[in-house]
Formats: structure tokens, C-alpha cells, sequence
């Protein structure tokens, strides 16, 4: 049986999209970046308070890193439509790895100044806007449709997974090397990805019976980003799914300061035990890829469920009197929203037609990077008001009631079986007909 030929037994395994050879290499490649991209987060807003010794210069550096999202996020998704997908991701790739060699140069050197900390850090957020959709989709273009969630999911994973190796190996690297080798390392692992991409192989959607055929007239390369967001706000079920993940990343994902609050303050713990938390919502992260690895065809009913479910969980937290049931919590949490992640993130991949999804990204990446600015704030200001608490609390169930809500507006119109409104057997409906049912 060939690799494209899985056996039954295998087509729902979460490792199913490692079968693909180009697959497993862009994994280990994903796995070297994310851990190089960790070193150097890790050792740079310790960088930028050296460098400029105020701790409002760093939030101003990652604004400006974010801001191009935010601004030319549309942009990118459409150089992404318009262009060579492997030659798109590759390049990107090789720049984001100049940048970092140049920073290592600059530190090195001690020539790092704050006028070129904010011109890198641009730069950066500007080369992110393509290279991010242009990965994204690239590693979807190396497995058959169906099995686009098994390759999310072990995305996440190598995420999670490269997350903690990198933090872990930046302390040593700093300590023997110095602070430039967090930034000559992640240099290399660019470099390493852009060497991997020119061998992989893309799999021919015309063979792939679950895969979507553009139309001809989107064979030409089109750079207009408003046919983007035309087609996304023209799309209820993305509308959806952007309404309920905007929600749950302003009221219920800002994890790193809500628990952080309520561990060295409520429960009167240490920093030591905030690490704890956040070694546990790691491994809540790892399992919930894990399990979302085993979905075939995600809806954003899955994704409001799982924002629900992570809604309660999180109220309970509020509520939690001991560091050792909010421990307990978490795991779970970390897992729904791992889960919720992932189907999100292949709705968003695999609903618009091949031709318009650098386009769609682009937006998304604008929306999410708005909500990514706004959210810290809002939650600073209402534990500010309330405390930690009643913050988790009260996000919860701002959450809990929009996905309460949306799932009940879906499910009023949610058409009728067919048995019903047929009068006759119709034939079977293809399989990629059956994925564009929300």
C-alpha cells in the first residue's frame, strides 16, 4: 500500500500526516526554528532593558514588532496568493535569518542602540507578515486534504515541544556564549529551514479527491487585498469563528498575567509556583495537540464548544482555593484551547478556495494582532477594579455566553436532514462537498 494509501487503521492516528516524508522534514525543521525563535524571545526583553533600561521601552519594542500585523497584515496575505509558495517561504525565511545575525553582530559589538532596536524589530513584524501565512500554508500543501488537522496539530506540538527546549537552552547559551548567541542561534535554525524548503515535495491536489479546485480565472497571480476581505467578512461561518476567538483572547487566554496574579497574589504563592502552572498549561498544551490530531473535518461549532468548555474551567479557577486543584485545572484548559486552536485553524485554512487563503490569513493576522494589542489592557484594568478573581470570573463568562449563544443561533439554522425535504434519493455527495458543510 503506498503512503498516499493509508490503512484504515492509520487514518485517524494524530501522526497520520507524518506518513509524508516531506512532512517529517518540515517538522524537524518547524522543531529546530521554534527552538532557536525561543532562545532569542527569552534573552530579548532582558536585551531591550539593557539596552535602553526602561521597562516602557520594552513594551514599546514589541508594539512596533506587532504593529506591521496589524497594518500591512493584508498585504502580506496577498503576496502570498501572488507568489511561488516555496520560494515565498524560503526567502522570508533567510531574511528573518539576517536579521537575527545582524542583531547577534550588533550586540556582539555593543553597537545595539534603541534607534536600530526599533528598526529591527519593524523589520521583523514586516518579514513576519508574509513568512507567517507563507508557512502556515506551505505545510498544509505537503498532505491531502484530510489530513490538514493531523499537520496542525503536530505544528502546535513541535510548538509547544520547541517552546520548552528553547527556554531551556537559553539560559546555557547566554551563560557560556553570551546574550548574542541566542541570536546566532536562531539565525542558524532560519537558515536551516530555508535549506529544508527547495526539497520538499507538494502534493497535486488534483489527485486529491478532497481537495478544492480553484477556478481558472484564479490561476492568474492577484495582488488585491480587498478581494480578502471582501471574501471574509462576506463568509459567516469565519465572521463566527473571528468573533468567538477574538472573545477568548481578550477575556480568557491572557494566562500569563491572569494566573500570574492569582498565584503570587489570592493563593499567595511564589514566582516558583507560577512556573509550575506554566509547566503544567505546556503539557495541557502537548496533550490537547495530541488530541486534535484525531479530527478529521473541524467546525467552528467545535471551536465555540471547545471556548465554552474552557469558559467553565477557567470561572472554576477563579474560584480555586489551593495551587494544587488550579494545577489540576489547568491541564484541561490548556488542552480545549489546544484543541479549539487547532480547529480554528484549519476552518480558517480549508474553507476559502485555494486561490484567496494567503488573503484570508492576512486578515485574520490583522484581527488577531488587534486583539493581542487590546487584551492585556482590558484584563489589567478589570483585575485592577475587581482583582484576579473576579476577572477570571467575569471573563468566563463573557465567553460562556457568546459561545452559549452562537452555538444556539447555529443550531436554529442548521438545515434539515434531507430525508425530510427530498423526495427522492439523491446521489452521494463528494467528500469535499461534505467539508464545506459548516
Amino acid at each position: 500500500m503506498s503512503a498516499l494509501a493509508p490503512a484504515p487503521a492509520t487514518r485517524r492516528s494524530p501522526w497520520r500526516c507524518l506518513r509524508y516524508p516531506s512532512m517529517r522534514w518540515w517538522s524537524l525543521a518547524n522543531l529546530v526554528s521554534n527552538a532557536g525563535t525561543w532562545m532569542q524571545l527569552t534573552v530579548q526583553n532582558l536585551l531591550v532593558l539593557q539596552v535602553t533600561g526602561s521597562a516602557a521601552m520594552t513594551g514599546v519594542s514589541l508594539a512596533v514588532q506587532a504593529g506591521p500585523g496589524l497594518l500591512l497584515g493584508l498585504i502580506g496575505g496577498a503576496a502570498v496568493d501572488a507568489w511561488p509558495r516555496k520560494l515565498t517561504a524560503a526567502l522570508s525565511q533567510a531574511a528573518l535569518g539576517a536579521v537575527a545575525f545582524t542583531t547577534a553582530a550588533l550586540v556582539a559589538f555593543g553597537a545595539l542602540n534603541v534607534p536600530l532596536l526599533l528598526i529591527l524589530s519593524a523589520v521583523t513584524g514586516v518579514i513576519a507578515t508574509v513568512d507567517n501565512p507563507a508557512c502556515a500554508l506551505l505545510g498544509n500543501d505537503l498532505v491531502r486534504t484530510r489530513d490538514v488537522p493531523s499537520a496542525i496539530a503536530l505544528g502546535s506540538a513541535v510548538h509547544s515541544v520547541g517552546r520548552l527546549a528553547g527556554t531551556a537552552l537559553a539560559g546555557g547559551a547566554v551563560v557560556l556564549f553570551g546574550t548574542a548567541a541566542a541570536f546566532v542561534a536562531n539565525g542558524l535554525s532560519f537558515v536551516f529551514v530555508a535549506a529544508v524548503i527547495p526539497f520538499l515535495r507538494l502534493i497535486d491536489r488534483s489527485t486529491d479527491p478532497d481537495a478544492q479546485v480553484a477556478p481558472a480565472e484564479a490561476a492568474r497571480p492577484s495582488a488585491d487585498p480587498r478581494e480578502g476581505l471582501r471574501f471574509f467578512f462576506g463568509r459567516p461561518r469565519l465572521v463566527a469563528l473571528a468573533a468567538i476567538t477574538g472573545l477568548s483572547a481578550i477575556f480568557g487566554r491572557n494566562y500569563a498575567l491572569t494566573l500570574a496574579v492569582l498565584v503570587t497574589g489570592p493563593l499567595a504563592a511564589g514566582p516558583g509556583a507560577f512556573g509550575t502552572v506554566s509547566t503544567a498549561l505546556a503539557i495541557g498544551g502537548i496533550a490537547g495537540a495530541l488530541l486534535a490530531g484525531l479530527l478529521q473535518r473541524p467546525s467552528v461549532r467545535l471551536v465555540a464548544a471547545m471556548a465554552g468548555a474552557g469558559a467553565v474551567l477557567q470561572i472554576a479557577t477563579g474560584f480555586t482555593p489551593t495551587l494544587a486543584l488550579l494545577i489540576l485545572l489547568v491541564i484541561p484548559m490548556a488542552v480545549v484551547e489546544s484543541v479549539s486552536d487547532t480547529a480554528g485553524t484549519t476552518v480558517l485554512q480549508t474553507d476559502p478556495p485555494p486561490h484567496m487563503r494567503g488573503r484570508v490569513l492576512g486578515v485574520w493576522r490583522s484581527l488577531s494582532t488587534g486583539w493581542g494589542l487590546i487584551g492585556p489592557p482590558v484584563i489589567g484594568v478589570l483585575m485592577e477594579l475587581a482583582g484576579a478573581r473576579a476577572a477570571l470570573v467575569a471573563g468566563g463568562l463573557v465567553i460562556a455566553l457568546a459561545a452559549t449563544a452562537g452555538l444556539a443561533l447555529g443550531a436554529r439554522r442548521a438545515p434539515r436532514p434531507a430525508a425530510e425535504t427530498a423526495p427522492a434519493p439523491e446521489p452521494a455527495p463528494r467528500p469535499a462537498e461534505l467539508a464545506a458543510v459548516a
